[in-house]
């Protein structure tokens, strides 16, 4: 079994699948949204700052440049987030996790995709090559079912469904894959930098500007722990996609992962 075949179908199908089930039924209270929506989309946009500011100081490649920006914007908000929030913080935050998660996929997504096609062509290249993402193509059909509320076929709904449940297991077997593909965890400067930039950077940052939002004490409880997640496996999805630096973020999944486990449980006796 080969990653890239795992890695293709998770990207072009399940993410997809997901994105439109998440999407089309989520409900958000427009006022109370909108404040949690501006803090995480300055959260985000800070740490891609951070990620490649730091790649530049580093003085290393494009290619690696554009990894950092991946690991420091996409931390696993999904599978790794949702429960975490819900064993620290309770039920009730999970409507403010969901929303973080939401902006925190997006605008990843495009940050990364974007990157990613501009160390393969320039500029034009990767802003067009960000609308024709899959998951960014899912997204309007989506947003325009939960705004009108329209029904869709009950098969309709299952085939999504099941898509969308596939996402999280095929990406962890693709990443598996991938792991057992390389020899070993080595520890290098840059994974060490990279796995710091997300667990540390991640809820510094998020103290630092929560400040200007007048946000309830479990909206800020869920937005700082979703910034402080360790990075995401669709990361090492997308970097084997576009070949950019695969197992260096591989291998910052898998360490970020480990550590976040210390990180996180000191995290979670703060807020």
């Amino acid at each position: 079994m080969e990653a890239r075949t795992l890695s293709r179908a998770a990207y072009y199908l399940l993410v997809p699948a997901f994105t439109f089930n998440v999407m089309s039924s989520a409900e958000l209270a427009a006022a109370q949204a909108l404040q949690m929506v501006g803090y995480m989309l300055l959260v985000t946009l800070g740490m891609a700052l951070l990620g490649v500011l730091t790649g530049r100081l580093l003085r290393r490649p494009a290619s690696v440049v554009a990894a950092y920006l991946l690991i420091a914007v996409f931390g696993n908000v999904g599978n790794f987030g949702f429960p975490l929030i819900e064993f620290g913080l309770g039920e009730a935050a999970l409507p403010a996790a969901t929303v973080y998660f939401l902006v925190i996929t997006f605008v990843s997504f495009v940050l990364g995709v974007a990157a990613a096609n501009y160390v393969r062509g320039g500029n034009m290249a990767a802003l067009l090559a960000v609308f024709k993402t899959p998951a960014l193509l899912a997204l309007v059909p989506a947003l325009i079912v939960n705004w009108f509320d329209w029904p869709l076929p009950l098969v309709l709904t299952r085939i999504i469904g099941l898509l969308a449940g596939a996402m999280i297991p095929v990406m962890l077997i693709a990443l598996g894959v991938q792991l057992a593909q390389t020899r070993s965890l080595r520890l290098s400067y840059d994974l060490l930098v990279a796995t710091a930039l997300r667990l540390l950077g991640g809820p510094l940052l998020a103290f630092l500007l929560i400040t200007p939002f007048t946000l309830d004490e479990t909206a800020r409880g869920a937005g700082i722990m979703q910034a402080s997640m360790p990075a995401a496996v669709l990361t090492s999805i997308i970097a084997l996609e576009y070949d950019l630096e695969p197992e260096f973020v591989t291998h910052a999944v898998l360490f970020s992962t480990l550590v976040s486990v210390v990180t996180l449980t000191i995290l979670l006796t703060i807020i």
